[in-house]
């Protein structure tokens, strides 16, 4: 039924919760492919706002897109160990935009991703990827509340 699974991650421990459901369902389903996407957003916007050069801005993303590889290899490594074939992606853009950009690029048939919880000011004032992609999704979105998320 599904071929590859989308299991958008932002590194928190919030959005690994969604890893035991990627990890059943790729493994009952017999999915070919499962990819871990993570969203790196463009920290070039911040450089007026903080006073900090493009260049430090540079050294910094690279340092953290190099943490960002390493992170997703290690939980690929612990699905490839259960059984499940992970592959890792790193995206720049907006986290909901490249999510959906990503599975419609890529032939993705599921997506399986974590909410934050987040209700009330704070969902109005950030908003909500997990609602975006729903919404807009052309694939089957499977959003799991991870307990104790609710803020």
């Amino acid at each position: 039924m599904y071929k590859k699974i989308l299991a958008p991650l932002d590194g928190s421990e919030f959005s690994e919760c969604s890893l035991d459901h990627v990890t059943a369902i790729a493994k009952g389903c017999q999915v070919p492919d499962v990819v871990l996407l993570h969203v790196l957003e463009p920290y070039e916007r911040y450089a007026g706002y903080t006073g900090i050069s493009q260049e430090a801005l540079g050294k910094i993303r690279k340092e953290f897109q190099v943490q960002t590889e390493e992170h997703l290899a290690k939980l690929a490594d612990k699905l490839k160990k259960k059984g499940v074939n992970a592959k890792t992606a790193i995206v720049e853009g907006k986290p909901a935009d490249e999510i959906l950009n990503y599975a419609e690029k890529n032939q993705v048939d599921l997506i399986i991703m974590s909410t934050h919880g987040n209700s009330g000011l704070t969902r109005w004032a950030f908003g909500s990827v997990a609602d975006k992609v729903t919404r807009h999704s052309p694939v089957p979105v499977l959003v799991i509340a991870p307990p104790g998320c609710r803020k």
